[in-house]
């Protein structure tokens, strides 16, 4: 079993900085693809960044340029630092994991607020 345990949500105003992180943990091996999805009230989940066991990224266009995903391998560990957040940023963040062998897992989400 793997768990992902995401951190660093809240509320913050627009323009402002919040820095996600994301611990795996668990029967991990082989990871391929680790990053984050959100969604908002009312849709669909969507990619927002992730990062391949290489280090090559991955964004969504609206997040490009201000949000960058980072990970630290020795502790399992995947980062979204988002900067110059807008109120469409506001989402339930969700930290995902891939391995070589297709199976995906989910972190339980953390609730980032951009609002004046």
């Amino acid at each position: 079993q793997v768990q992902l345990v995401e951190s660093g949500g809240g509320l913050v105003q627009p323009g402002g900085s919040l820095r996600l992180s994301c611990a795996a943990s668990g029967n991990i091996f082989s990871i391929n693809v680790m990053g984050w999805y959100r969604q908002a009230p009312g849709k669909q989940r969507e990619l927002a960044a992730v990062i391949s066991s290489g280090g090559t990224t991955n964004y969504a266009d609206s997040v490009k340029g201000r949000f960058t995903i980072s990970k630290d391998n020795a502790k399992n560990t995947v980062y979204l630092q988002m900067n110059s957040l807008k109120p469409e940023d506001t989402a339930v963040y969700y930290c995902n994991l891939r391995n070589r062998y297709g199976m995906s897992y989910w972190g339980k989400g953390t609730l980032v607020t951009v609002s004046s």
